[in-house]
């Protein structure tokens, strides 16, 4: 138990929503002589909060992070004299780590003696890293500083604006009149409130995995090595159980990299997703999944990995038990992979945070692979109750290959959106899919095989029923195809309405007149005096498109954004490139220089800027004169997305 809640307190700091860090830091530096100065970093602790000790823990200690400092050139230009000391802390045993533990409470002083070896050395860099936690919650906290020796102000490397540049960075500020309305706690709740979503579609991809040919015959195999091989069967649930949880926490650290990718810039997940050749390799990855499921090749790791892990998991004991879950993730890598991939590209299409979203999914991945191992190891009778292996096992397989080859057009459909190629129109996407599941149909009833399909046998009523769902599906498709449907239920996949072979109204959703520049927008709505919508969309944004099918498509919805609003959408992955003369370069906070070049990248920059989110579908209400006129709102349901609408006109027409 103590395991499983250290790594969950680990693993719950990266859902938990942004919000002001609890640890607020100071530094200053006291001269000791000529060549000795001491680096003081000082932090001021918020009431409830803690910071754990910089001091190393006990090797046979699992606890807490402690409160790590790095030195950039530390050793060259300067060495460090001794550990870094700190002041007295708070020392008690805590029943969850089963440890004494130091931690400090309302403030810390840590301080590091250095000698200077380079006389010309002013100016000292220093990472710190720590972890604080409150009664519910840990989160990772810390910062980069900079020490200047003699006193004098630091000054930070001075990068070269043009005065075009400067200009037209300061035409994105907008000088809005009450920018509390920005932050919403609604808001928040929602983010939370997706979380699940994607850990339960996770948790789906997991249920899928365990019904292929290479994780399924491990189960009763596995659960039965831990329970009969064990000194007692208490120990064998115990070791099933680990086993499992750090099935789950492999998977999760797979994430992990896409936080650190977040960190260095906040749309740079946004811009790889939406990315058009990013796209291109999503499709060719999924097609070459698909095919691989349809048994023409195996996919599968190097050989010489899934050896080392096994041969690592005689060890025995915890670490023994660890190495068994990676050798699974390895050997299963074959039926695994695509659905991963899946997972990753279904990420990438859903609401808020790629990073967070794919650390819920990957989770709840992990949770449905692991589940069943803890769930026989306690109770071993319920083996006798699963399917014997068989062929039923390689026809799931190849259903799931049709599924990765319909969502391979997904991602080419992105890149076509993005880039504005015309070539995948909404007629052309939706008969790619009726082709796809008419081939579906015929592979469900018998009449195509694929290489690694068994003798024909007579079909089971399971194998009928799912051709018949498949083939209410393709009618559905045709359907909306004929134009006698509009598809709702797969609003997001194909694409917009509007993009179609025939000749449409405007290129703004459901024919609403709408401005895809703020500045046009801006002046349309001072002249007729009506209030703004602004809608920071995505030709790739799959919940934009839901919005705009289902909810703007509502007859009051839309009498009011056609009628009483002026609506601006700004696409944040638009890819067409901006006049020359309106090309720029921003200076972010973070003091990064990025090159304004597209129309995406402007309104990407103008989103974040202003409202300080990059998450798409994103609505804001505002007045001609930048007045907000409530707070914004995201993916929702039509009656909130009304009220919010009316509201906002309420507001302005006070």
């Amino acid at each position: 138990m103590k395991y499983f809640l250290i790594v969950l307190g680990f693993l719950s700091s990266f859902f938990i929503h942004a919000q002001e860090d609890p640890v607020k830091w100071e530094t200053s530096v006291e001269k000791i002589s000529e060549t000795e100065y001491n680096l003081i970093f000082k932090a001021d602790i918020e009431e409830g909060w803690h910071l754990y000790s910089s001091k190393e823990l006990d090797e046979d200690v699992l606890g807490p992070f402690p409160t790590y400092f790095e030195f950039e050139n530390a050793g060259n230009d300067f060495e460090l004299i001794g550990r870094i000391t700190e002041n007295e802390p708070i020392t008690e045993f805590d029943k969850i780590f089963e440890a004494e533990l130091s931690f400090f409470d309302k403030q810390a002083v840590f301080t590091q003696r250095i000698k200077v070896l380079n006389k010309e050395l002013n100016i000292i860099k220093a990472l710190v890293e720590g972890q604080a936690c409150d009664d519910e919650k840990c989160i990772l906290v810390g910062d980069d500083f900079t020490f200047s020796l003699d006193g004098s102000a630091i000054v930070e490397e001075q990068v070269e604006i043009d005065e075009k540049s400067v200009a037209l960075a300061n035409q994105l500020k907008l000088n809005i009149k009450n920018p509390e309305l920005i932050k919403s706690e609604s808001d928040i709740a929602k983010s939370e409130n997706g979380i699940w979503g994607i850990i339960a579609l996770g948790f789906l991809g997991g249920l899928l995995a365990l019904l292929t040919p290479c994780v399924f015959p491990m189960i009763p195999l596995t659960v039965s090595f831990f329970t009969k091989q064990s000194d007692d069967r208490s120990k064998g649930i115990r070791n099933a159980i680990l086993y499992g949880f750090f099935i789950v926490l492999i998977y999760f650290l797979l994430s992990l990299p896409f936080h650190f990718l977040d960190s260095l810039d906040p749309d740079i997940l946004n811009n790889i997703s939406t990315n058009v050749w990013l796209n291109i390799f999503f499709f060719a990855i999924f097609v070459f999944f698909a095919f691989s499921f349809f048994g023409y090749y195996e996919l599968t790791l190097p050989a010489s990995w899934g050896a080392k892990m096994d041969k690592a998991s005689d060890v025995g004991g915890v670490i023994g038990v660890f190495f068994m879950a990676l050798t699974l993730a390895i050997v299963s890598f074959s039926c695994t992979g695509p659905i991963l991939g899946g997972l990753l590209g279904s990420t990438t299409l859903s609401e808020g945070d790629v990073a967070t979203n794919l650390s819920a999914g990957m989770t709840g991945f992990g949770l449905a692979l692991a589940l069943p191992f803890a769930l026989f190891a306690l109770f071993p009778n319920l083996l006798n109750s699963l399917p014997k292996s068989g062929g039923w096992l390689n026809t799931v397989k190849v259903i799931l290959g049709f599924l990765e080859l319909a969502l391979a057009f997904k991602f080419l459909s992105n890149a076509d959106l993005v880039a504005h190629w015309g070539l995948l129109k909404r007629e052309i996407f939706i008969g790619i899919w009726i082709l796809i599941f008419l081939l579906l149909i015929l592979y469900t009833f018998g009449k195509l095989r694929f290489p690694h399909d068994g003798p024909k046998k007579k079909l089971s009523f399971s194998r009928i029923s799912f051709g018949i769902l498949v083939i209410a599906f393709t009618v559905y498709l045709i359907s909306g195809l004929a134009k006698f449907t509009s598809l709702k239920m797969l609003s997001g996949f194909p694409p917009p309405e509007f993009y179609s072979i025939f000749e449409q109204k405007n290129d703004c959703p459901l024919g609403i007149n709408c401005f895809k520049d703020f500045e046009e927008g801006l002046a349309y709505a001072k002249a007729n005096d009506k209030p703004i919508m602004i809608d920071f969309t995505g030709w790739a944004c799959v919940n934009c498109r839901k919005m705009e099918e289902n909810v703007w498509s509502s007859p009051d919805v839309y009498r009011l954004l056609n009628e009483e609003y002026v609506l601006i959408s700004l696409y944040v992955d638009d890819r067409k490139e901006l006049e020359e003369n309106k090309k720029f370069d921003f200076l972010s906070g973070n003091g990064k220089v990025k090159r304004i070049e597209t129309i995406g990248k402007k309104w990407g920059t103008f989103q974040y800027l202003n409202f300080n989110t990059a998450s798409q579908p994103f609505y804001v209400l505002m007045s001609p004169e930048l007045e907000l006129l409530n707070n914004p709102e995201q993916y929702t349901d039509t009656e909130t997305y009304k009220n919010w609408l009316e509201s906002g006109l309420n507001n302005f027409n006070k």
